[in-house]
């Protein structure tokens, strides 16, 4: 087991709890918010976590959804995983949305809204080049390994899909 990486974090509200891990072995810390909010549904709302925090060079946090919240309310994150680069200091802050079709949901002060992953990161250097070199994949994308079915009951396009051969495992 490696060492866990020391973050800097600085409580925006004196009052927020600090991210904890749930349970051991969790890849993410739970975030909170520290405002009340309605989401009716199709709403959006941005939401203050109370903390910031000073990632050492080299990591990255990602903002990424509950499950339990998407499971039971349909709340979702609109650009997750959400970036927090190692150089920003402000006051982390969630992009959630309602996706549920008739029903708002509440949100309390402290609710635990998102997970914060820390992982290293590579830089890297681009090489512009005329052509790149041949892969088993090539250009294909989106659906081109098959899985769903298409409107039309072919398999591997990228139209309306069944998510039924999935569900069967197959």
């Amino acid at each position: 087991m490696r060492n866990p990486v020391d973050v800097l974090i600085r409580r925006v509200d004196p009052e927020v709890p600090i991210p904890a891990y749930g349970h051991p072995g969790d890849a993410g810390a739970d975030l909170v918010t520290t405002e009340a909010a309605v989401l009716a549904p199709g709403d959006r709302a941005v939401l203050p976590t109370g903390v910031s925090i000073a990632l050492p060079d080299g990591y990255a946090a990602f903002v990424h959804p509950r499950s339990g919240l998407a499971a039971r309310c349909g709340v979702a994150l609109v650009n997750a995983p959400g970036t927090v680069d190692a150089g920003y200091r402000g006051e982390i802050k969630v992009i959630v949305v309602n996706l549920d079709p008739r029903e708002s949901v509440r949100f309390e002060r402290f609710d635990r809204i998102a997970q914060l992953v820390v992982q290293q990161v590579e830089k890297v250097r681009f090489h512009e080049v005329a052509e790149l070199p041949g892969s088993a994949r090539a250009e294909g994308g989106f659906g081109s390994t098959g899985g769903h079915a298409a409107v039309d009951g072919s398999t591997g396009g990228n139209r309306y899909a069944s998510v039924v051969s999935d569900r069967e495992g197959q």
